[in-house]
């Protein structure tokens, strides 16, 4: 199965093209890095896997997420596990009073908060532990958000989107932020989540690139300007082209 399939995409605002003549193709267990610099447009690209935007009708267009043209978003975002420093910011915000399991069970209605009028079973509790157990994070079910690190209040993040069970993640520069102790724990906790489901990583840290991703994609002004083997592409060559600036690997 392919998770995205996007072929001649053109995205948008007002007149001004940000994305152009995207095509880009993800297969389901091909864990993918998407490399650029800030301003490259891989913002806007989770947006358009996750149908928050669309693209410029023509009938040349492909744009196909799990096989489908057209999905309710929401439905959508139970398959698509979508993890930004915007969410993580959300919650320090809005939801410091929180504990880790409060947050992890938030992720059945994808509130920032557990209202009276939401319903859990005991199917939801059972999910929720399951899940803290797999990530290795039961120590931080009762502890306030407030009272967390950067890293703990990103795992949990990453614990409530997997309550769905989704079908592939997309993690966007999960590890800012994070001391090299607990970027190198969260990245083995990803490459853990990389054995049940496919990670697509959008990133300019090229230290965030787990050996078990396979193809890299380079984008620079809103052009994919490669695909392909990790090894292909993760080059002086083509890294200094991206990143303006001379490289070497």
């Amino acid at each position: 199965m392919n998770i995205v399939n996007f072929q001649n995409i053109n995205v948008a605002y007002e007149d001004k093209n940000v994305l152009n003549n995207i095509n880009l193709l993800i297969k389901e267990a091909q864990h993918t890095a998407i490399l650029g610099a800030n301003g490259s447009g891989k913002s806007t690209l989770i947006k358009l896997f996750s149908n928050d935007i669309y693209p410029r009708f023509s009938q040349e267009m492909t744009k196909e997420v799990f096989g489908q043209k057209i999905w309710d978003i929401w439905e959508l975002k139970k398959h698509l596990g979508i993890i930004t420093n915007d969410l993580h910011y959300e919650f320090t915000q809005r939801a410091a009073f929180l504990k880790g399991f409060e947050v992890i069970l938030s992720g059945f209605y994808s509130s920032f908060h557990i209202y009276e009028h939401q319903e859990f079973s005991p199917v939801h509790v059972k999910k929720v532990n399951e899940v803290l157990s797999f990530l290795e994070i039961e120590h931080l079910r009762d502890k306030l958000i407030s009272e967390m690190s950067t890293g703990e209040i990103r795992k949990c993040i990453i614990a409530r989107s997997l309550v769905h069970d989704p079908k592939a993640m997309i993690l966007d520069e999960p590890t800012v932020g994070l001391d090299i102790k607990a970027q190198l724990n969260f990245i083995e906790m990803i490459r853990k989540i990389a054995t049940h489901r496919t990670i697509i990583l959008v990133t300019h840290h090229l230290e965030e690139i787990f050996e078990e991703i396979s193809q890299v994609v380079l984008i620079k002004q809103g052009r994919i300007v490669a695909q392909g083997r990790k090894d292909e592409l993760l080059n002086d060559t083509h890294l200094s082209s991206i990143f303006d600036l001379s490289l070497h690997v």
